[in-house]
Order: C-alpha cells, then structure tokens, then sequence
C-alpha cells in the first residue's frame, strides 16, 4: 500500500485509537450492504474493509480508489464478483452509462475538488431507478477544519449539491449515542486545548497543504490521548435516521 496514504484520514481497524471513526464507518457499509444488489460501484476502496460486507450483496461488484490497494488487488484474485482499479475521478474512466444499479461512495466527496462534475458522473453510470449511497461528514459537526477536506457540507448543502441530478434525495444521518456523545465532548475539549494557541486563526488562513502534515500530526496525537476512552464504542452505540442538527455524518440516498 503506497505510503501516501499512512495518514488519519485513512481509517484503521487494527488502530485502537481510530476506533470511534472506524465503527460509524463499519455501521455505513452495514446499512448500505441491506439496501443494495445487481452491479454496484464503491467509490474509494480505502483500506478495503468495506468490500466483503458490500460484494456479498451484489451480483458485480467495481471498487475503485486513486492509489494502489493491496486488499482491492486481494479481494479481486480471491472473489469472484469483486474488481479493483486505481482511478482518478472525476470522470468516471471507462465506465458506460446506465451501467451501476447502486453507486456506494463513503467518505470520499469531501475530497473531490469539482463535487459537481463528481456527482455528475454518478448520474451518467447510474441505470434509471439507480441509487447513489453517499456518506460525508455534517460540517456542523466538525470540531476544526480538516486540511485533507476540499470542503465540508451541511445538511442542506448535501441535499441542494445531489438534487440538481438526481430526482429524489432522501437525507439521512449517522448518530451516536450518550457514549458516542461524551467521546465527541472528550474530543471537543482537547482540540480546544490546542487550538486555542492558534490566535491568528491559521487553520483557516493557510493554504491546506501546508497544514495537512501539522494536523495529521495532532490529530493522531490526539486520537492516542483519547484512545483508553474511545476503545469500547461498538457499531451498535451509532444509527442511522432522517438527517437533523446533531449527526455527526451525512448518510444520502438519491435517486435517479
């Protein structure tokens, strides 16, 4: 796996500080896995963990992702139904239209500089009826910027972002519960504590690539400082229901 991407935004399950993120990332594929089938395109294969759960429910199964995966490359040898190419999107190389009966895409729109031309091609793949499960965090929500981020949305900027291509958006959000909630106050607390020495409010002066490497840093700092009080959340203390204020990620569905 290419060094590039050793990074927090990349989510571990072997990292007990990564905990918190990783089981409201499992709880996605989780929901996603009971909603699709047919030919089903992920959008950002990341540290593949997220392919047997979505493979299993498909009769096709595409996962792509900008950087080499050694567990796409994996999955590809080992099941039958599962593919991995390395792509850059937008645009969608190579794929027809009209082709994916579900596009599943998690955590990965915030990354995208053009969204537009992004969810433009999500349209064009897409057969009629077709489904695009997308997930990203609520901007709300987000306790400083994040440099990795082209862009955070909220509730309504998701929704206006994926209604000028699709007919239907149903908008749904990622809860915690009391355990969560006093994980994400714990967090809250601590970055604080650390931004609070940034008096010139570089975070959101700066251009994003100079802050990028300085806030992996603090954040992994960070996520280890609280790891003894995050390592106990389990999948079960996160849900998903109708999208309102205190969500902690967006959870989309929109039709075409």
């Amino acid at each position: 796996m290419s060094n590039k991407i050793q990074t927090a935004e990349r989510v571990s399950h072997q990292d007990a500080s990564d905990n918190y993120v990783y089981q409201r990332s499992v709880l996605a594929y989780v929901e996603a896995a009971k909603l699709i089938s047919g030919n089903v395109l992920e959008i950002g294969t990341g540290s593949g963990y997220g392919i047997e759960m979505l493979s299993s429910s498909a009769d096709s199964f595409l996962t792509i992702d900008k950087f080499e995966s050694a567990a796409g490359s994996k999955a590809s040898a080992e099941i039958e139904n599962v593919e991995f190419r390395q792509m850059t999107v937008p645009p969608l190389t190579g794929l027809p239209d009209d082709h994916f009966d579900f596009v599943v895409s998690f955590q990965v729109i915030e990354h995208i500089k053009d969204d537009k031309a992004f969810v433009n091609e999500i349209h064009r793949v897409l057969k009629k009826g077709g489904k695009f499960i997308v997930t990203t965090p609520n901007k709300k929500m987000s306790l400083t910027r994040n440099p990795w981020h082209i862009r955070e949305y909220t509730i309504e900027e998701l929704k206006t972002l994926l209604s000028a291509d699709f007919g239907s958006v149903d908008a749904r959000g990622v809860f915690g519960n009391d355990e969560v909630m006093k994980y994400y106050e714990e967090n809250k607390k601590s970055v604080k504590k650390i931004t609070r020495f940034d008096i010139l409010n570089l975070q959101y002066n700066m251009p994003r690539w100079m802050l990028q490497i300085p806030y992996d840093i603090l954040n992994r700092m960070n996520r280890n400082k609280l790891s003894d009080k995050g390592v106990d959340i389990k999948m079960e203390d996160y849900s998903v229901t109708p999208a309102k204020e205190g969500c902690i990620d967006l959870f989309y569905l929109a039709e075409k």
